[in-house]
Parts: structure tokens; sequence; C-alpha cells
């Protein structure tokens, strides 16, 4: 299990460090036609304790709206001006640091560029311009005495040619010597840090047969996967996939490079296909993931180093092409309303009553398409039931894992129980998941099973069985 783990991870494919426990940031982006205001938008990051911000470009009316704000921001350099920008001459990027960071910081907070996004999957092939850009934005940057603010470009997981176990994590051979040791070389150099974004949603997404969900929601706490390289001991997926970064770097002689995740997040919503996308799901991995970056400590490779990110994303974003998912990562709605409830800092995660795990809203749902009475519930209380609509292949998967490695109690729906009847896929595997659901203390993301279930509010009854509300 542990090597069909790790050799799915990337075969898919804030802050600058700091002592002590790691930072929480957020990706803010725009492509949407429903968003507040920048002005509206820096009162709300500053009401929820939100003190940094990454861009995707360097947007006039957001730099300004940022300016005395507190709040500090990375800005970006798209692709489609890496090669404008990595031009011999240097004009184009004295001139572009000049419109949009000189002309801003030090108001606005400018802690860092991104020059450029992924380049290396760039269908534009702009890999060529990316060292280059890199170094005379820099030169600019000095020319303006600015150079206390870094320069980086975010990295996919896409770039690594191997990843089982993390240990032997390593770059893609056509990429190190063209742009990955001059990039690190350049970071070096510049005291700056790697940017990586990080998603352990599209690994899980797509090989949920193999990668658990608890392990990709940093809930495996009794099933860690131990790499075989160097017996260091996982129980995240987020952490395997970092490692994996880190002994990439090593490999090529620059593990002293630090990191920050410039991106990840997990999916509200998504298609069919997209196995996982839940409001659940989201809130767990992104509570969760607070929780364990707020509470210090790095990686099993580089322990002594905190952990910083950047969620993505801030809003829910409605313009957005491709699957479902891409438009539901936001943290918040358009209109400011949260999508789920979860801590975003240190006091409101030591606020009395913070559940990052079950940090989730409640989901009002129908009660089970299958026949069967159905009562009214008890205010706050929820059960988990099939959705009928997954078809049999899911539900019976979720219902064999629900009995078996998940460990509910599914003596009742046993031919001759109490709850045999109805004898449906539907009626049994409803049983399976509230059990699990209920064992689970109704946590966030424990009532998915892969889309073939989701939560209600009303009673649910076959026949004469009655569902438990808890254990």
């Amino acid at each position: 299990m542990a090597i069909l783990i790790f050799a799915f991870l990337f075969l898919l494919s804030f802050s600058s460090p700091s002592e002590g426990g790691g930072s929480v940031a957020v990706n803010y982006g725009r492509i949407a036609n429903d968003l507040p205001q920048p002005a509206q938008v820096v009162e709300l990051l500053k009401a929820q304790g939100i003190n940094k911000v990454k861009l995707f470009d360097a947007d006039s009316t957001v730099l300004t709206a940022l300016a005395n704000s507190g709040v500090s921001v990375v800005v970006a350099l798209p692709n489609e001006l890496l090669s404008s920008a990595a031009a011999t001459d240097g004009s184009f990027s004295e001139k572009w640091v000049q419109t949009n960071i000189a002309q801003y910081h030090p108001s606005t907070q400018i802690e860092a560029i991104a020059v450029g996004n992924e380049v290396f999957v760039d269908p534009n092939n702009t890999t060529q311009f990316l060292v280059p850009a890199m170094n005379n934005v820099y030169k600019s940057l000095v020319k303006h005495n600015l150079s206390s603010i870094k320069i980086s470009s975010p990295v996919a997981l896409s770039a690594l040619n191997s990843s089982y176990p993390p240990s032997a994590g390593v770059f893609k051979p056509e990429l190190i010597e063209t742009v990955m040791k001059p990039m690190l070389e350049f970071l070096r150099k510049t005291s700056s840090y790697l940017m990586v974004n990080a998603y352990p949603f599209f690994a899980y997404s797509a090989n949920s047969d193999v990668i658990s969900l608890d392990y990709a929601l940093f809930r495996a706490v009794n099933a860690n996967v131990t790499d075989p390289g160097n017996g260091l001991s996982y129980s995240s997926l987020f952490e395997a996939q970092l490692d994996a970064v880190y002994a990439a770097m090593s490999n090529i002689q620059y593990n002293d490079i630090p990191v920050v995740v410039t991106e990840t997040g997990w999916p509200s919503k998504g298609d069919e296909n997209e196995i996982g996308a839940s409001t659940d799901n989201a809130a767990a991995y992104n509570g969760n993931l607070i929780k364990r970056v707020l509470t210090g400590g790095g990686t099993p490779l580089r322990p002594n180093e905190p952990l910083n990110v950047y969620l993505f994303a801030l809003f829910n974003e409605n313009q957005k092409t491709g699957p479902t998912s891409e438009r539901n990562y936001g943290l918040f709605y358009p209109n400011k309303e949260k999508v789920y409830n979860i801590p975003l800092t240190m006091e409101a995660l030591k606020a009395p009553g913070s559940t990052p795990n079950n940090g989730s809203k409640v989901q009002v749902t129908s009660p089970p398409t299958a026949s069967g009475e159905v009562t009214t519930a008890a205010v706050g209380q929820t059960w988990c039931v099939a959705n009928g609509e997954a078809g049999a292949e899911k539900l019976q998967a979720g219902l064999d894992y629900a009995c078996g490695e998940g460990g509910a109690d599914c003596r009742p729906i046993q031919k001759g129980s109490t709850c045999y009847n109805p004898n449906t896929l539907e009626a049994h595997a409803s049983y399976a998941f509230n059990s699990y659901y209920q064992k689970n203390t109704r946590g966030a993301g424990t009532c998915n099973f892969g889309g073939a279930a989701h939560v209600v509010t009303q009673t649910p009854k076959f026949g004469n069985c009655e569902f438990p509300t808890g254990y």
C-alpha cells in the first residue's frame, strides 16, 4: 500500500520563513464578475486576521487598496510578459518595476514578486525566459533600492520526475541544468525561497482507490506511511509531497533553500468524477492544514523549518474555466460569507469551541431517495446516508470500506438482523455510512465515501431500522 500511495503522488500532476510556528496566507484571485471591491476585500482580510495575500498580477486598484493596511502582498509578473522581461537590455523589466513596484512600496507592503506561475507547464513554452526575467527584475529592484523584496517563481509538482519514496524525489532531467539549477542558484544568491504549488486533492481524486482520504486530509494519525528510503513516517500526503521537493533540491545540492507553499487548497464542490470535492472535505483539509502550520514544526525531512502556506483561494471565482472545482476553491462566497467555518488564525484556533476538524457548516440535503419514513430531527443532529445517484459500484465500495477498514458496526444489516430489510444496497450502505459517520463524531469529511454519501438533517428510517445518533 505504501508503494502505491507514493507512486501516484506526482504522476498527476506569507511570508518568508520565520522562527517558531509557520504562517497562513491566502491567494486573492479575481477571475469573477461578482467580487466585492478591493477596499472591501482589504477590510474582510483585516477582520479575519489575514495579513498576507498573494495576487496573480500587479493590479493598481488592489495595490492602492492595500496601502497602509498592514496586509503584505506578493505580486506577480504573468507568464505572457516573461519574454519581454527577459530581454537583454532590461528596459521592460525596469519599466515594469517602476510602474508596479516602486510606485506603491513601501506604503503598500510588497513582500515578494512571483515571476511567472507554473512556467514549466505553460503551453506557450516560456521556460527559457524564466531565469533571465528573474535576473532582470532583480537588477531593477536593486536600482530602486528595493532589493529586500524577494523574487521567486511558483513551481508545480509536475516538475518532479520521481516521488517514490519522497526521499528519492528528483526533478525532471530536462529541467535540471536548463532551469532548476540556475533558478535555485539565483534564489541562494538573493536569499530568497522556492515557491511551490502543492495540491493533495489532485492526487487523491485521481487515485482514491489507493490513497486514503484520511491521509489526504491530515487525519491518518494511526495509519502513517513509512518511507522505505530513510525510515521517516508520514501522516499526511501534503508533507510527503513537500518532502519529495526537498529531496529533489538536495539531490542537486540545493538543500539550503527554504520553500514556501504558494498554493494549496481543496474544492468545496466538483464534477461527478472529481472524487473528494465537498464542503466537508474542504473544511477538513484547510482546517487541519491551518492547525498543522500554526502549531509549529516542519516536515519529517525538515522538521525544524516552519511551514508557510498560501491557501487557494480567498473567493469562489465564477468565471474560471475548467471543471466545477476550479470555481469552488474559495474560503468565502462573493458576498463575503464563509463557505465553511474554520479558524484562520492562532487566536481563532485557541478560542473555546474551535474545532478545525469539524468546522464545516452542516449541509442541509434531502432525505434518502430509497423508500423509507422520515421523522423530524432534533436541532443540530445530522446523519449520513447513501446518495442513490452515485451508482452501485461506488455504493458497494463505500459499504465495503465502512464495514471493513472503517470499523462501522454493520451487524444490524446482516441477514436475520433488525436492519437487514429492506435488503437493498442503498439501505445497507446508508446504515453503514451513518455508523461510520457517528463513530467518527460526525467529523468533517467522514460522510463522503467518494461522493457516495451525503449529510441529512432528518432522521432516516428504513422499515423498522433505526439509525444511531452516536456511540
